[in-house]
């Protein structure tokens, strides 16, 4: 049988070395590096020392390795942990102590009040005597609230050290859904007339949950260790790459042709150097092919001579070792570096912490922060991103008449006082309860719908002798005093539920087969006979009870779009009927979420015929949705219709701000909502996703003809053609508002092209009614067709889907759990904080790590073709005239530390004008710092810097008696010197760390020159002390000014003269910035800006 051990490392001892080596060498520019380094050792080929030329990678694969090893090591001693901790497991007639990693399938466990399951657990037996236990799931999916779960009667009071429990558990097989279970339980096997029990989510308790409020419960193992559900989820996060990592990757395709251009005029050159000198090859050093007999000697040496041909390819391979750094590898390196560095001050961001919860940003991706700075679409849902997911129950509509302001704050905390409620009520509605009227009878069963149609749990908050709140499960035996708290899932039924309590209608108690509601000082028993649960299907939910008057009712609340055709349609209900579609209009414009409430007598008859049906799907492994559906569909019909609700869910703060911020910085926010149409309409006004001066396109079509239709006079209405969706203009005074019905057919192969070219056309769009796969196919649509940058932003399970589909997912962390955030990328408490993250800190990430891209192909670039430059005077040789430690400490120590430190820190605009002036995001969806022509012009600019770099000392010493280590101690100082003035013109904002950096890099040069000059060992020995004697001549600083002024004076010239003449936003943003900081006066809210997004 399984066992409960789990590993949640990725490495074992034996393992790390060739799985973290596979892992690494998954970059191509790790192979690429790894042939390199095995060529350098074939003796024909190696051109600088073997050993040397392995350290590069070596050193990025250590450094690597290590970060790995490290952080695997910690869920090495977490999991070490875990799997030694204690449980209480029968074994020998008693509960004993055994460790978690020994705890099989099939055994009996016991937990006690605040312990941790140990793997999963179906419930048999609890210290409660209803067999009710609740435990706290923010270890599974983050959410706090209590969960109810349940053991049945027939096992309750089995205890197994007074007496065996014989049975099996048939169950489905291990999966990840933590929010289904299907299973059955033939209790008494060796009985013929043994009892079958259904088994579902109520009745397992999941690893990782913890028992609250319970004093000990008794369970079977059913799943363990890696086939519980908690593991089963704890795969992580779909890897993202970023753009600019993807643009980074054609980039360095050209580079690598580059590369090859040159080895291969290397090659040919030496080949062709070669052939036209072979009647002197014997007399030249290197090339001779025979060594001249000595005296006495019959016959020479043989030289290793490989023809023409031959020499050509060796020469080919050499020139690909000598210019290996034309593809920088420690980019790799310094991109994790500066990704961290930006993660720490996203989070360590102060104005994106909400200090009501005390919670801040959380950064879950670090490969894809500077796709921050490209977002182009903005996905949002609406309740519990836009809103506060606070739900007020604020309306009602029952029997056909209105009662505004019907409710107070429905928090799920309610003063109880005996058995009666005391927040503030609608005079009217409280009036009528006590009359006695058949207007009574129905505004009683509608607060009874309420208060029981739901899976709230009450429990009893006291304050103790200490002060200390304290929390226990309520029970109608026990006296009321203080609050009572509603534990729920959803938000919405907790506030109906407290709204039901201010009517005297007051939720007591909760078990597995019973409810307990007080009702003016006195307290009834309904026996719960069936639950059907709300499922994106049915779209509402039901439960079946015995009332204390025997008789049994259905009870049913769900969207009006769902319940209105299923309930009875006959003349007297009719104008009840056309008033509450008045009502539920009403309460939509004004913002408010609705459901509609019914309700039906069950005869006996139909009762047995439903109770076979849903105790046959109870037990049902398979399909086992589906039959319950069909169950509930069996009663749910024909339903008295008793009114609806009204509940007010608030914008949270600074919504609209931030919706006008990012509209205005070229950013289009759709808002994807499963709330009704008017619902959606009335919070987009709100939200300003929507303004008044707007020409609505609505789209309500439930034939795909219609919807055809409906597109294609649209498109008239737009103006929309084949130029204006290329060029992605858009109408700012037109608004696309369609629902899910519509979509169902716009989203098709043949239609959702009509629908993307409507939907880009307009300047907002608002889609309502939507199912959790719509949201994502609409994300995936926009994806394919526009090819640009998205972000989908939610807080609840049915936004998963989109989050994860998105190029970059944000998850509220909200009142509906922790789903959305265990799936995205980014994490914060409120809709609002998006603005500075996308507007500030996704412009400098984009900006920061672009320029570091672009720099680290020029500065590598640079080196190579000084190099290059030198091969066509000596042969086409791949000899340098650099030391073989310089040729690997360039990219690695003398010009790592400046490039990352700039990255890091620099600014070009502070964050107070990058808010103040949203329309500068549009440099990033322009593609401003990093593009095509600008990696052509910085090769360019590269080619230039090069030839100076080369032919400035070479013409300075053609007639001297310099030798080539000499010179190659000029070439090294001055290319170090040259790219970190080229950085240091480049940088905006200056400050001692990137003075130390920039400065301290060319001092180390220097020092570690010097050093390496003082050797004396046989490897050393020939580049003895060339740099002391260099030093003390003019002509080597000459050299060294010279350089620098004529390699840097086109890239000055240019700058200067567009940001005079063609400046960008940027440019403009950034003067206007220095000069309000000289004058000390606030920058101005309106500057005349060159450019504008492209919106």
């Amino acid at each position: 049988m399984a066992g409960n051990r789990v590993r949640t490392s990725k490495y074992t001892w034996y393992s790390f070395l060739p799985r973290n080596l596979f892992e690494q060498f998954r970059r191509l520019a790790y192979v690429y590096f790894l042939v390199i380094a095995v060529l350098n050792q074939i003796p024909q080929l190696a051109v600088f020392g073997r050993t040397a030329s392995i350290i590069p990678l070596a050193f990025v694969l250590f450094v690597t390795a290590v970060k790995d090893g490290y952080e695997d090591w910690a869920r090495h001693k977490s999991d070490l942990v875990e799997n030694n901790r204690l449980a209480h497991v029968f074994q020998e007639s008693e509960f004993r102590a055994k460790k978690w990693k020994k705890i099989q399938v099939g055994e009996l466990l016991k937990v006690f009040a605040n312990e941790t399951m140990p793997c999963d657990l179906v419930l048999l037996g609890t210290s409660d005597p209803s067999g009710v236990a609740y435990v706290q799931t923010t270890n599974l999916d983050g959410e706090s609230n209590l969960k109810t779960r349940y053991a049945h009667q027939e096992t309750l009071l089995r205890h197994p050290e007074d007496q065996p429990i014989n049975g099996v558990v048939h169950c489905e097989h291990p999966n990840r859904n933590i929010y289904e279970f299907k299973a059955y339980l033939d209790l008494d096997t060796d009985n013929p007339t043994g009892t079958r029990l259904p088994l579902g989510p109520n009745n397992i308790v999941l690893r990782g949950c913890e028992l609250k409020n319970t004093q000990w419960i008794v369970g079977v193992a059913v799943y363990t260790g890696k086939e519980t559900k908690a593991m089963l989820n704890s795969s992580g996060a779909q890897s993202k790459r970023s753009k600019l990592e993807q643009q980074m990757n054609r980039e360095t395709l050209w580079l690598s042709l580059f590369l090859f251009i040159l080895c291969l005029i290397g090659g040919v050159g030496t080949g062709v150097w070669v052939a036209r000198r072979d009647d002197e090859l014997d007399m030249l050093p290197y090339y001779k092919r025979t060594e001249f007999p000595r005296s006495g000697a019959d016959d020479g040496d043989k030289y290793m001579y490989y023809g023409v041909a031959g020499e050509a390819v060796i020469a080919f391979l050499s020139c690909l070792i000598s210019f290996q750094i034309m593809i920088p590898l420690s980019l790799y390196i310094s991109m994790e570096l500066v990704r961290l560095a930006q993660t720490f001050f996203m989070v360590r961001d102060t104005e994106m912490l909400h200090v009501e919860t005390d919670s801040r940003l959380q950064c879950r991706a670090l490969n894809i922060n500077e796709d921050l700075g490209q977002i182009k679409y903005v996905f949002s849902d609406k309740t519990g991103t836009l809103t506060e997911n606070m739900m007020e129950f604020h309306s009602a509509s029952i029997c056909g008449v209105k009662y505004a302001k019907a409710g107070s704050k429905a928090s799920g905390d309610v003063e109880i006082s005996g058995n009666e409620a005391k927040p503030g009520v609608n005079a009217d509605l409280k009036s009528i309860l006590t009359a006695g009227t058949a207007e009574a009878e129905a505004v009683k069963e509608f607060f009874l719908v309420l208060a029981a149609c739901n899976t709230v749990v009450p429990t009893w908050v006291t304050q103790s002798s200490s002060g200390q709140l304290e929390m226990e499960v309520a029970s109608a035996e026990i006296e009321p005093s203080g609050f009572v708290e509603y534990q729920g899932e959803s938000p919405d039924e907790q506030a109906l539920v407290a709204a039901a309590s201010s009517y005297g209608f007051t939720l007591m108690e909760r078990t597995a087969s019973s409810i307990v509601i007080g009702n003016s000082g006195t307290t009834e028993r309904y026996e719960i006979l069936g639950i059907h649960e709300f499922d994106s299907v049915r779209k509402r939910m039901s439960v079946v009870v015995e009332c204390p008057d025997k008789t049994i009712k259905v009870l049913v609340k769900g969207a009006d779009t769902n319940m209105l055709n299923i309930v009875n349609i006959s003349s007297e209900s009719q104008d009840v009927r056309q008033a509450t579609l008045r009502h539920l209009k009403d309460f939509a414009q004004d913002g408010l979420r609705t459901l509609v409430v019914a309700s039906k007598v069950l005869g006996r008859s139909e009762f047995e015929k439903w109770l076979g049906r849903y105790s046959e799907a109870s037990t049902a492994l398979h399909d086992r949705a589906e039959m319950l559906q069909a169950a509930a569909a069996f009663v749910e019909n024909r339903l008295t219709l008793i009114g609806a609700t009204g509940i007010e869910d608030k914008l949270q703060d600074g919504v609209p701000e931030a919706i006008s911020s990012l509209r205005e910085a070229g950013i289009r926010v759709w808002v994807l909502t499963g709330d009704k149409q008017e619902t959606a309409i009335s919070i987009g006004y709100s939200s300003a996703l929507l303004t008044h001066d707007m020409d609505q396109i609505i789209i309500n079509e439930s034939s795909k003809e219609g919807c055809r239709s409906a597109l294609k006079a649209a498109k008239l209405k737009t103006g929309v053609t084949p130029q204006a969706v290329k060029k992605n203009a858009r109408d700012s005074t037109l608004a696309l508002i369609i629902d899910g019905t519509s979509l169902v057919h716009a989203l098709s192969d043949d239609l959702n092209q009509e629908l993307f070219e409507v939907a880009v056309a307009c300047h907002a769009v608002l889609c309502c009614r939507v199912a959790p796969y719509q949201k994502a196919a609409i994300v995936s649509l926009i994806k394919r067709k526009d090819k640009a940058m998205t972000l989908s932003i939610g807080d609840g399970a049915n936004d998963v889907a989109m989050i994860q589909m998105a190029d970059v997912g944000v998850g509220i962390s909200g009142q509906e759990g922790r789903q959305a955030v265990m799936a995205s990328d980014f994490a914060m408490p409120r809709f609002r904080f998006l603005n500075k993250l996308l507007l500030v800190h996704g412009h400098w990430n984009y900006q920061r790590l672009a320029y570091m891209v672009l720099y680290n192909f020029y500065r590598n670039a640079v080196f190579v073709m000084m190099l290059f430059w030198y091969i066509l005077y000596t042969a086409f040789s791949s000899q340098s005239a650099l030391v073989d430690l310089n040729l690997i400490f360039y990219s690695l120590l003398f010009t790592s530390v400046p490039t990352i430190v700039v990255a890091i820190f620099d600014k070009d605009l502070s964050h107070k004008t990058l808010l103040r002036l949203p329309t500068l995001y549009g440099s990033g969806l322009r593609h401003e710092t990093y593009n095509q022509n600008l990696f052509w012009l910085t090769m360019l600019d590269t080619l230039w810097q090069s030839l100076v770099l080369f032919y400035v000392p070479w013409f300075t010493y053609k007639e001297s008696t310099i030798d080539i280590w000499s010179l190659g101690t000029l070439w090294t100082a001055a290319v170090v010197i040259l790219v970190n003035l080229h950085l240091a013109l480049d940088v905006q904002v200056w400050n001692w760390i990137m003075h130390l950096a920039i400065w301290g890099s060319i001092a180390i040069t220097y020092i570690i020159l010097f050093i390496m000059d003082s050797l004396t060992d046989a490897t050393s020995i020939y580049h003895y002390w060339v740099i002391h004697h260099a030093v003390g001549t003019a002509k080597y600083w000459f050299d060294l000014l010279l350089i620098m002024c004529l390699a840097l004076l086109p890239r000055f010239m240019v700058k200067v003269v567009k940001q005079r003449w063609w400046a960008s936003d940027i440019d403009i943003a950034r003067e206007a910035e220095i000069i309000s900081r000289r004058k000390s006066s606030p920058l101005p809210r309106e500057i005349e800006l060159q450019q504008q997004t492209s919106s």
